[in-house]
């Protein structure tokens, strides 16, 4: 079993019903509308509460339980192939392929900005990358349980699948085609790279095109997890435009 910490993330568990909730532990001190609304709905999917003592929740004390924890079954990762034949046929599918993002917070921030955007599905290596876990859960605010997420063993492997099946590759770096001004063919995916190294130079070479963010020079570059939020709400704004 997993754990999930947190008022946000335990709530948007049991709203997706995704994952087996075993049990949900709530601190006697806990209050709020948040706290209400997670009793009310696990009473509703038979999900056992147990209201616990402050203090035994205290041995998660690295992580921000606020009052609350629960017990899950592990996150259902999907097969790419799956993931391909449920978005190339979607009018303006995309998807998001993440190169080796190891910090597990902004792994967590970029999933929420991609289910804020509307992107069908995300996927990430097993290797050299943070997995699905508390802290991603937790910083995505359940954003995890409302999207599609696949782990592949090779990602240059998969991007070669993907344009197998029509899709075009967008990679994320500086360059000279700024995504305010590049039309998005689709179905797209969009590749991030990593905090500190990018894009890696394999994969580049397979991307379709190079879009960036135009900016002032005055900083090299922004976060990995706000880069994205900047491009997907630039494409976001392309297909509602559509």
């Amino acid at each position: 079993m997993d754990k999930l910490f947190g008022r946000n993330a335990v709530l948007e568990a049991i709203k997706s019903g995704n994952r087996t909730i075993n049990k949900i532990l709530i601190s006697k001190t806990a209050h709020g509308s948040s706290i209400s609304e997670i009793i009310k709905l696990a009473k509703a999917k038979g999900i056992v509460i147990n209201n616990v003592p402050p203090e035994k929740l205290d041995k998660f004390e690295q992580e921000n339980t606020q009052g609350v924890v629960a017990e899950v079954s592990a996150t259902n990762y999907v097969e790419l192939e799956d993931l391909i034949d449920t978005v190339k046929n979607k009018k303006n599918g995309l998807l998001l392929l993440l190169d080796s993002i190891e910090d597990p917070h902004n792994l967590g921030a970029i999933i929420r900005n991609a289910v804020c955007f509307g992107v069908d599905g995300v996927i990430i290596p097993k290797w050299r990358s943070a997995t699905i876990n508390e802290t991603v859960e937790r910083t995505s605010a359940g954003a995890v349980e409302h999207i599609k997420i696949a782990r592949v063993t090779n990602s240059s492997q998969a991007i070669l699948k993907l344009k197998d099946n029509g899709f075009w590759v967008l990679g994320a770096e500086n360059g000279n085609n700024s995504i305010t001004d590049t039309k998005i063919p689709f179905p797209a995916v969009l590749v991030m790279g990593s905090e500190g190294f990018g894009i890696h130079q394999k994969i580049k070479e397979k991307c379709d095109f190079i879009i960036t963010i135009p900016q002032k020079s005055t900083i090299s570059s922004l976060n990995v997890s706000c880069a994205s939020a900047v491009i997907l709400y630039e494409i976001f704004k392309q297909i509602s435009n559509c």
